[in-house]
């Protein structure tokens, strides 16, 4: 054994197999009987003199999971290119779940904790159900939370201020002359649709406009839903001058129902979306969307995790990332110079959220 133990050798002194041996070497769920026993025959061995093993020991895995709705949706993917090199950086390996916005898959994520895969998560999640609140309390590593939580739930948090961004939208079109300004959302009971549906009747209101539920459709914060949902509003109202879309997903759906309709965009309905992903840009007509600041939340969220990763004793922080408008050629009609693409992807320019 002049080369130092194996793989091999340390799955016959603790009488387990080898593919047991490399699912606890590399932090993976493991039963913790097998957990015990491959410690120990590690040490025994003398492998704790390997990195893996020392991190084992001291019950670090250098992992942190990302878990989001949808890893499809360019939102997650601007917070998803903050978090990466922060993360790298201090010598974590990054994990993704994906979770389809299904609660159940969250708190499937949330209880694995306790096997230690991970040193820390961040999560994003659509809803927040008493479930979560239970989970994030009884959490075995540290949680950070991007997307809003009830007050006084103990957990660090990064925030997006999407009623303040459905305001900047509602003003914008309103100041261009829009009168008829309809909502197509996303489901009411996630904290996003919730809050942009309050959000647009405030912003009614505070402009003395009247609050039509004709003028409000319900679907869901994907381009095909999107579509669906402006397809029955228009059939509904034919009136509609204005579009506030609850993502950049939706009002991309908006803009293909209203090309084969032969609205034009803006002279007939102006359009806008939230997030201002890459998308938002690339689009024809370039849309007109909100920043919730993705990318800035992507890397407080990361920072946070790593300050809690090392001062586990500190009080929760909350961080909230102000939004921004930005006017392009869906309101408009004018096409702004493009954007270069390093700065979009350097966090330069915000790229939007989903909460």
């Amino acid at each position: 054994m002049g080369d130092g133990p194996t793989i091999n050798t340390i799955a016959e002194r603790a009488g387990v197999s080898i593919a047991s041996v490399s699912r606890v070497l590399n932090g993976l769920p493991t039963r913790q009987d097998t957990v015990r026993k491959v410690m120990a025959a590690a040490e025994e061995l003398g492998y704790v003199r390997n990195a893996v093993a020392r991190s084992l020991k001291s019950r670090r895995t250098h992992q942190v999971a990302f878990a989001m709705a949808d890893i499809g949706n360019p939102a997650y993917l601007a917070m998803l290119r903050q978090i990466q090199p922060v993360l790298k950086a201090a010598g974590y390996r990054l994990m993704l779940h994906s979770t389809d916005a299904v609660v159940a898959d969250e708190i499937d994520v949330l209880h694995s904790l306790g096997e230690r895969y991970v040193d820390g998560l961040i999560m994003s999640p659509l809803r927040v159900t008493d479930a979560h609140l239970e989970m994030l309390a009884a959490a075995r590593a540290p949680v950070v939370i991007i997307g809003s939580v009830p007050e006084g739930t103990r957990v660090d948090n990064v925030r997006a201020d999407s009623r303040t961004g459905v305001k900047l939208a509602i003003n914008h079109l309103h100041t261009l002359g829009r009168r008829r300004i309809a909502l197509v959302n996303g489901p009411l009971d996630t904290v996003p649709g919730a809050a942009r549906g309050a959000a647009y009747r405030e912003a009614l209101e505070a402009l003395g406009l009247p609050y039509d539920e004709d003028l409000v459709e319900i679907g869901d914060f994907y381009r095909a839903e999107g579509a669906r949902a402006v397809a029955n509003l228009l059939g509904r109202v034919a009136d509609v001058d204005a579009l506030m879309c609850a993502n950049d997903l939706i009002a991309l759906g908006a803009l293909d129902v209203l090309r084969a309709a032969g609205r034009r965009v803006p002279e007939d309905v102006a359009v806008v979306g939230m997030d201002d992903t890459d998308l938002a840009a690339a689009s024809w007509p370039s849309l007109t969307s909100v920043s919730l600041g993705s990318a800035e939340r992507g890397k407080a969220a990361a920072e946070l995790l790593l300050d809690r990763l090392q001062h586990g004793d500190r009080e929760p922080r909350v961080v909230t990332v102000p939004p921004r408008l930005v006017p392009r050629a869906s309101t408009t009609g004018v096409e702004p110079a493009p954007v270069p693409d390093s700065a979009r992807r350097t966090g330069t320019k915000n790229t939007g959220g989903v909460a």
